[in-house]
């Protein structure tokens, strides 16, 4: 991980001649340092994705001036873009519910410096792992949510992001269906971990299915959050070989150690701008 400032570029567009030399060439003139490269042309979409990183220093003029002048390549190319600045981290809000090996991991990551971000707030429809939460000194908020009081309570978690400017969600084994509206809000900025290696096993217990189905690998899946239950962009997947003498539980232990891995490098990937959108594909700078 990269620890000077630095700028991130990255570029999603229609594929054709000449992109990657008129970005070059741009950066080149302003004296731009690149630290880091990456492109992919996804051949059967057309489609060309983009990731550019920048030495904050070899730009004086700053990110601003920067983006302003970008301005006429991006619509020269019709490119969808972004630059980021590692000096304005993103804002994150994790919602969590009783289950708390992945909340307690990205926390240990945060505090260790391995995830570039401010973590706003947790949200958590129980009580439970408030302990856990504010030993950070981070931000605890209980909102309780049942069949009859849901439409409100998304309506309080909602106006909590709006309040705390969150830019970044995640959820990390928190169990309820997110409403639409609240999906379409914050489209390609909600992770989600899913405890099963996706499209199989969707839902509920994934772990007996897979137990009763005899398996042989387990995993886990962090995708982005759609208004289609588990169907959104897969980011990062991971998987665990299954022995005969297996039982629900070893799997159940043996899936809590694979999806702690796995929904981390999903919110790094995230958070270092690693991740671009392609219909309801991603491409992924590692």
């Amino acid at each position: 991980m990269l620890t000077e400032r630095h700028y991130t570029l990255t570029i999603s567009c229609p594929d054709t001649v000449g992109i990657v030399a008129a970005v070059s060439q741009f950066i080149a003139e302003r004296g731009g340092w690149i630290l880091e490269a990456n492109h992919h042309a996804d051949r059967d979409r057309a489609r060309f994705f983009m990731r550019n990183t920048l030495l904050a220093s070899s730009l004086p003029e700053g990110a601003e001036r920067f983006a302003q002048e970008f301005a006429s390549i991006a619509q020269r190319f019709d490119m969808t873009w972004r630059l980021s600045d590692s000096a304005v981290p993103r804002r994150v809000a994790v919602l969590a519910s009783k289950l708390d090996h992945c909340l307690v991991d990205l926390l240990y990551r945060w505090r260790g410096g391995e995830l570039p971000c401010d973590i706003a707030c947790v949200i958590s429809n129980h009580d439970d792992l408030r302990g856990d939460v504010e030993v950070h000194r981070i931000a605890f908020h209980h909102v309780p949510v049942s069949p009859e009081t849901k439409p409100q309570a998304f309506v309080a978690i909602g106006q909590l992001l709006e309040d705390l400017q969150v830019d970044t969600i995640v959820l990390a084994r928190y169990m309820q269906i997110l409403p639409a509206d609240l999906c379409a809000r914050y489209p390609g900025r909600i992770i989600n971990i899913h405890h099963s290696f996706l499209p199989s096993f969707v839902g509920a217990r994934p772990y007996h299915r897979a137990f009763e189905r005899g398996v042989k690998l387990i995993g886990a899946t962090s995708h982005y959050v759609t208004a289609d239950l588990d169907e959104g962009p897969i980011i990062e997947q991971d998987v665990v070989r299954i022995e005969h003498d297996d039982t629900v539980d070893d799997l159940v232990r043996y899936g809590r150690d694979v999806e702690k891995a796995v929904l981390a490098r999903a919110l790094r990937y995230h958070l270092e701008d690693r991740v671009l959108l392609n219909g309801n594909r991603t491409v992924v700078f590692r």
